[in-house]
């Protein structure tokens, strides 16, 4: 029997003495996070949240196997935020889709969610109507016109059902029971409500495609109401990719228990006190990249050369070589070695330790 087949569903009960330990240590890192980015200046908080929102566009869409280029994620958000793209590649629309998406949910925190705004969020991640070589309902809820919804794994025909989902004629009574208490007034704290309206909503699973990463966006934006700001400074989604597993057998678990969602709640509230712990890696990152340019600020860099640092600084993906050098630039391969000499004779690169055609660069430690 699945949740959803239970007579008191969707009445979710969690035992709240359980859950006040990890709330509080949950509550206060979050508070201690959020102090630290006050205490930043604008363009270091606007660095910040533009790092933690490309990690979790990448991530979120990671879970479900879609590979997206960091890079080309980071440039559509950038565009959107009105920052600086740092030269980075431009998007396409399959990454504009989930960026539009992520930043609807996160920067329009506070604007209610409804079937109109979930329908806007699927067809923009799916802009062609299409998930990889099949067509499906894009903008609407789904029709069961090829049987029941179901989570599967495995080769074909020798799969394994996860989780068969509520037929399609309940969802329009599902759902609007689902916003009503989403946006209606209740006492739950709203770490818990996040946490609550991921697992009722992935349950529901409506749309043919894109539940799990609609049910994620669904819980930032509450964790963004949590916060009261727009500006994202840790990522839910990029832990549960660490916690793959363990977010695959809790879900299952809870989706063939019982309306008490208590483990649920603990492993969720235990996530974000380690996703705003991990936090505080990516903060370090942007700070190191600040402090850098703040201590070559009296120098002159041309542009390739401030393209380049600045794509090493953000978390370049494998080795820098004279090669992806002049790649990335559009240079000739004589000028990727002049522009390397130069900075390697004024103590900004150094050689990695293979040599020959293996040859890497690095920023100097010392210089961050």
């Amino acid at each position: 029997m699945y949740i959803w087949q239970r007579t008191d569903w969707p009445r979710f009960r969690q035992d709240l003495a359980r859950l006040t330990e990890p709330l509080a240590a949950a509550r206060h890192a979050q508070g201690k996070l959020l102090g630290r980015m006050e205490a930043l200046g604008f363009d270091l908080r606007s660095e910040a949240t533009l790092s933690t929102l490309t990690e979790n566009v990448v991530k979120t869409s990671e879970i479900e196997g879609e590979l997206l280029a960091p890079g080309r994620v980071r440039s559509s958000i950038a565009g959107r935020l009105g920052l600086d793209a740092g030269g980075l590649p431009a998007s396409d629309r399959d990454v504009d889709g989930i960026v539009d998406m992520t930043l609807d949910a996160t920067r329009n925190y506070a604007a209610p969610l409804t079937e109109e705004r979930l329908y806007s969020w699927h067809a923009a991640l799916f802009p062609t109507g299409r998930s990889d070589m099949r067509r499906i309902g894009v903008g609407a809820w789904r029709d069961d016109a090829d049987g029941p919804m179901e989570v599967v794994s495995g080769p074909l025909g020798r799969q394994h059902v996860h989780y068969t989902a509520p037929p399609a004629e309940r969802l329009a009574d599902e759902i609007a029971a689902f916003l009503d208490w989403f946006e209606g007034g209740r006492t739950m704290d709203s770490v818990l409500a996040a946490g609550m309206a991921h697992l009722w909503f992935v349950s529901l699973h409506p749309f043919d495609d894109g539940n799990g990463r609609i049910a994620r966006a669904i819980a930032d934006m509450a964790l963004a109401r949590s916060d009261d700001s727009a500006e994202r400074c840790y990522s839910m989604s990029a832990q549960i990719r660490a916690e793959r597993r363990a977010y695959y057998d809790l879900l299952e678990t809870t989706q063939r228990g019982t309306l008490d969602i208590t483990n649920w709640q603990v492993w969720f509230v235990e996530c974000l006190g380690r996703a705003i712990g991990n936090a505080g890696t990516a903060l370090a990152a942007v700070l190191h990249k600040a402090r850098f340019w703040e201590i070559h600020a009296a120098e002159a860099f041309n542009p390739r050369q401030a393209k380049t640092l600045n794509r090493l600084l953000d978390g370049f993906d494998g080795k820098l070589t004279s090669s992806k050098w002049a790649k990335m630039n559009g240079c000739s391969q004589d000028a990727a070695n002049r522009d390397i000499r130069d900075l390697i004779d004024r103590g900004v690169l150094v050689r990695g330790p293979a040599g020959g055609r293996s040859t890497s660069y690095e920023i100097v430690t010392s210089a961050g």
